[in-house]
């Protein structure tokens, strides 16, 4: 953590405690500020309030108890957090509606509960994603409360955080964007990044670990309001469709009998694309590229523009699925009373986040042909029951050799760095038939093939045991 005498400390509140909202207060003390985090539900402030945290993220309940109570407080009266604070942080969700465009309702009733606790100069700042023009919609809702133009500002700070690593990400940052649209909002918000722009917040010795240092600190990018807001939409759209791209050439691979992890190390070797996202799968998922791609096709669609890449790009990720369920069907052969192993139920590994999942989607498609499902994920499960209750057909095991117990084939959902360290010896003998069906590549395929599996995964040649060494797997 930042010493206070090393910068200035600042009084902020961040209204809402999901993953966006709760990383951002607890980074934004680990930094030195004090802290207000403010939710309408009680049972998770209470929860917090108690060192407990809510949703599984690295580092978090670290921070959480080096902080709580001391930096950072937890409460659900806005109005008095509003009063103390000279930063409101807006965190709340942003859930796509049935158009596709960005359902900003909630931004809409916390701007007005702001609005009526404003005595003196604030900034708001968004920090969910929004489409442009949200702050302008922001001022004038403010405005039509009675609070003079003079007294608050409208920012733009998007996060780039990616669940899994969020701390880490917002402290050790690729870039730190302000949008801002006068003076006096820049230097606030540059004053609450200066440990981190500055490089002092890398000098303590207890500083979370990353890539960012003191010679080394992350950049601040000053844009206009508008212009932050398009960078996050665009830039998420811009990954997804990185993502697509790669499943697309998955699929020619596997036409020709290419491996599609050589073709991608190809492409991603290439300074001007680069690596990341270029990993073939079952497709994207979680809370932001599905509602941000649709979002920002819709504002595009708003102003005239027609951006069918997007489409497109929506269009692969249904379709990535799909062809992964053909994948299990060609296997097995047909469904019902198939018992199936399933690692995986969050959208990626290192999060517990099942929302838009594909492993969720494939599941229930499973179980809807008369599957028998046994399902495992590190953090997910308890999330995922709530959603799938435990039934006849579905049931939740203790770890993955349980999950794959006498099952038919084991299916690989989630890139959890743990499944791609299985005793492969013990997994082999635990199934019923050695068919692993890996969507998200975790596996070398040779080496599953001498282990005695059938494999099948994304956008490689199947690897396909034969029958010999099938029975010398079996021999004691």
């Amino acid at each position: 953590m930042v010493d206070d005498s090393m910068n200035e400390q600042i009084t902020i509140a961040v209204v809402g405690s999901g993953y966006v909202g709760l990383v951002a207060a607890v980074c934004f003390a680990e930094i030195g500020h004090r802290v207000i985090c403010v939710d309408n539900d009680e049972s998770k402030i209470a929860m917090l309030r108690d060192g407990k945290v809510p949703i599984y993220e690295e580092y978090l309940p670290e921070l959480l108890d080096r902080h709580c109570n001391a930096l950072i407080e937890f409460t659900t009266d806005l109005h008095a957090a509003t009063q103390r604070a000279q930063a409101i942080f807006v965190a709340v969700g942003t859930p796509q509606s049935q158009t596709g465009s960005a359902d900003l309702s909630y931004v809409d009733a916390v701007a007005s509960q702001i609005a009526r606790s404003i005595t003196e100069y604030k900034i708001i700042v968004e920090k969910s994603t929004v489409p442009v023009y949200t702050n302008e919609w922001i001022s004038r809702v403010i405005e039509r409360n009675g609070v003079p133009r003079e007294l608050f500002d409208v920012a733009s700070n998007p996060e780039f955080l990616r669940e899994g690593t969020a701390v880490v990400d917002f402290l050790h940052a690729d870039r730190i964007v302000i949008g801002v649209d006068t003076d006096r909002a820049g230097n606030l918000l540059r004053a609450i990044y200066e440990p981190l722009t500055s490089g002092k917040y890398y000098q303590s010795a207890d500083a979370v670990p990353g890539v960012r240092t003191t010679a080394e600190p992350p950049p601040l990018l000053q844009t206009s309001t508008k212009a932050a807001e398009l960078i996050k939409h665009a830039s998420n759209a811009f990954l997804a469709m990185k993502i697509s791209f790669i499943n697309v050439v998955s699929n020619i691979c596997e036409a020709v009998g290419a491996d599609v992890e050589q073709v991608s190390k190809g492409i991603g070797s290439d300074e001007r694309i680069g690596p990341k996202f270029l990993k073939a799968g079952i497709g994207y998922g979680g809370s932001c590229f599905p509602k941000d791609v649709a979002a920002f096709r819709y504002v595009a669609e708003q102003l005239g523009i027609e951006f069918g890449l997007l489409r497109e790009v929506e269009n692969i990720n249904a379709e990535q699925k799909r062809r992964f369920f053909q994948k299990v069907r060609s296997a097995l052969w047909t469904f019902r009373g198939k018992k199936l192993g399933v690692l995986g139920l969050a959208f990626k590994g290192g999060t517990d986040d099942i929302r838009e999942s594909p492993a969720i989607d494939l599941i229930g498609q499973f179980v809807k042909e008369g599957c028998v499902l046994s399902v495992y994920d590190p953090a997910a499960m308890e999330r995922t029951k709530q959603v799938l209750p435990p039934s006849g057909n579905l049931t939740y095991a203790k770890d993955a050799y349980e999950a794959a117990s006498d099952a038919d084939a084991l299916l690989i959902l989630t890139d959890w760095q743990e499944f791609a360290e299985l005793d492969l010896d013990r997994l082999h003998y635990t199934l019923r038939y050695p068919i692993v069906i890996d969507g998200r590549n975790l596996f070398d395929a040779t080496t599953m093939i001498q282990r005695g599996f059938t494999y099948l995964s994304v956008g490689r040649p199947g690897a396909v045991q034969t029958r010999d060494a099938a029975i010398s797997r079996k021999l004691p």
